[in-house]
C-alpha cells in the first residue's frame, strides 16, 4: 500500500517491483525476486521455465500487475505457478487502478 500511496497508478510494472523490493529489504521481509521454477512433465524437465515476480517466506507467490483490472488470465497464471512451485498461496496486486487492488489465490 505504501508503494501505491507514493507512486500512484499507471507506471510500468518494473518500477513498482523495484519499489516493492526496496520495501521488502527495508522491512527485512524474506523474499526472492524473479525466482526461476522448472516445469516437469512426466518426469522430464521441460526446456522452458517460469519466473515468479516475488516469492515471500518461501511460500507466497506475489504477482505484480499495472493494468486496468485483473482478468481471468492473471488468475490462471497464478494457479499454474502455485501448482509448479508447490507454494500454497498467491497474491496478485494491481497498480493500474486508482486504489491498489489485491486478490488472493489459494491452490
Amino acid at each position: 500500500m505504501e508503494v501505491h500511496r507514493i507512486l500512484g497508478k499507471g507506471l510500468l510494472e518494473i518500477v513498482y517491483k523495484g519499489a516493492i523490493e526496496y520495501e521488502f529489504n527495508n522491512q527485512k521481509i524474506p523474499y526472492e525476486r524473479e525466482k526461476k521454477y522448472a516445469v516437469e512433465y512426466k518426469g522430464t524437465i521441460l526446456p522452458h521455465y517460469f519466473f515468479a515476480d516475488f516469492v515471500l517466506f518461501d511460500k507466497i507467490i506475489l504477482e505484480v500487475k499495472s493494468r486496468k483490472g485483473i482478468v481471468d488470465e492473471h488468475y490462471s497464471w497464478v494457479i499454474n505457478y502455485l501448482g509448479i512451485s508447490k507454494c500454497p498461496l498467491g497474491l496478485i496486486i494491481n497498480f493500474g487502478e486508482n486504489s491498489l487492488v489485491t486478490k488472493r489465490v489459494i491452490l
